[in-house]
């Protein structure tokens, strides 16, 4: 069954790495808690069982305060293609990311997030969808230091 596109979102960037460059910046929790978030933001990263049934838990630092805790449970990982989660934290959504290669030296990050309701969704897309690009602009810089 097709996601209803009223209650979802969905963020795309295309970037100079490899596809398995790009997913290792996501598959490594080492890259991961450097560009997870928006700008300013820095993560501790409690567990990242990345397999189906897997935990990912972790706490968002905010760049002047606030700790945000954040947990998912994995439910599809196939590398350099697909991971995708469902979060057990608020707000609540089921979340995939796509892996796909451009060309031996790029690749395309889909990020699309499923919300309960069309509603949930228009209270976060206002707030989401800027926060993705910074998630993609810090993605990018991190990226820089891995294929040199």
């Amino acid at each position: 069954m097709q996601p209803n596109p009223l209650n979802q979102i969905t963020s795309t960037r295309e970037v100079n790495a490899p596809v398995n460059i790009l997913y290792q910046a996501f598959a490594n929790p080492v890259y991961l808690k450097e560009w997870w978030g928006p700008e300013g933001f820095t993560n501790t990263i409690h567990e990242f069982d990345l397999q189906p049934g897997g935990k990912w838990i972790l706490t968002m630092h905010g760049p002047e305060k606030g700790n945000y805790g954040n947990s998912a449970v994995f439910t599809s990982v196939i590398p350099e293609q697909l991971v995708s989660w469902t979060r057990l934290s608020q707000p609540l959504f089921d979340m995939s990311i796509r892996f796909e290669a451009i060309s031996p030296a790029a690749s395309r990050m889909i990020f699309c997030m499923v919300f309960s309701s069309d509603e949930e969704c228009e209270k976060m897309k206002k707030f989401v969808v800027p926060k993705n690009e910074e998630n993609f602009d810090r993605l990018e810089r991190v990226l820089a230091v891995m294929v040199k």
